[in-house]
């Protein structure tokens, strides 16, 4: 369930588009509700997209699409006939609240924006720091006025195991145990321990040089970290498509 920032809710069918950098996400959003995400790894996310929107026979109001993985002109050329209105989200829509970006925004990528949205709007009044745990990790900052401050991007947990199988000889590829040891004895308890501890003493980091700061973890890794930290962690694994969600209302109204 989403709470919408206008008051008025539109009952036609909207569509969410987030392109990743590893998986393409796409979910048809009514009413307020969010309903089953439709995931692909392919790279061909356009053919996806269409393939999804061809198994609905409803009229669908607003697309919403986060890509920050190809250009976005054969989106805009596939997509815009496929809807009354398309939002292709970039550093120059207009969004349901002002960002007040203070900085030159239009190296921003749009999933940044979308879950820096959906923050600025659930947790108004707060000072933020969300950690997005994917192919990359990035941490956004968003004060309590619902300014987005910017952020740093790091590598993400995932693709830190795929560089030690890629840089060196011997490593293998592995995903990271849910338990682990603190000081690894074989090899791949030795890389899950330095991985994930190494992302862990890296958030901790942050939480400890900004105080006071609500934390909120997204991303396919969120809940994974989340249940290995000892401060109160807000965990939410889509919050681009809260954010997208947010848009589509706002251009649905």
């Amino acid at each position: 369930m989403v709470d919408n920032a206008r008051k008025k809710v539109t009952s036609d069918l909207n569509l969410l588009v987030d392109i990743g950098n590893t998986n393409c996400k796409v979910v048809f959003y009514k009413d307020g509700k969010i309903g089953d995400v439709s995931r692909s790894p392919r790279r061909d996310a356009l053919t996806f997209i269409l393939s999804v929107i061809s198994k609905v026979k409803s009229n669908i109001n607003v697309i919403v699409v986060s890509n920050v993985r190809s250009s976005n002109v054969p989106i805009k050329t596939a997509l815009k006939s496929k809807c009354r209105k398309l939002v292709i989200l970039d550093y120059r829509t207009k969004l349901p609240i002002d960002l007040g970006y203070n900085f030159e925004a239009k190296e921003l990528g749009a999933d940044r924006i979308a879950s820096a949205l959906a923050v600025a709007i659930m947790f108004k009044g707060r000072d933020c720091i969300k950690f997005d745990f994917g192919t990359a990790l990035t941490v956004d900052f968003i004060d309590k006025n619902g300014r987005y401050l910017g952020g740093n991007i790091s590598i993400g947990c995932r693709s830190r195991f795929r560089a030690l199988n890629k840089f060196t000889g011997l490593l293998p590829f592995i995903s990271p145990d849910p338990v682990f040891p603190p000081v690894g004895v074989t090899t791949t308890g030795a890389m899950t321990a330095g991985v994930v501890f190494g992302l862990i003493f890296e958030v901790e980091g942050y939480i400890k040089r900004y105080p006071g700061h609500t934390i909120i973890f997204t991303g396919g890794d969120a809940f994974y970290f989340a249940a290995k930290m000892k401060n109160t962690i807000f965990a939410m694994q889509n919050m681009v498509l809260l954010g997208l969600a947010h848009i589509a209302d706002y251009y649905a109204n």
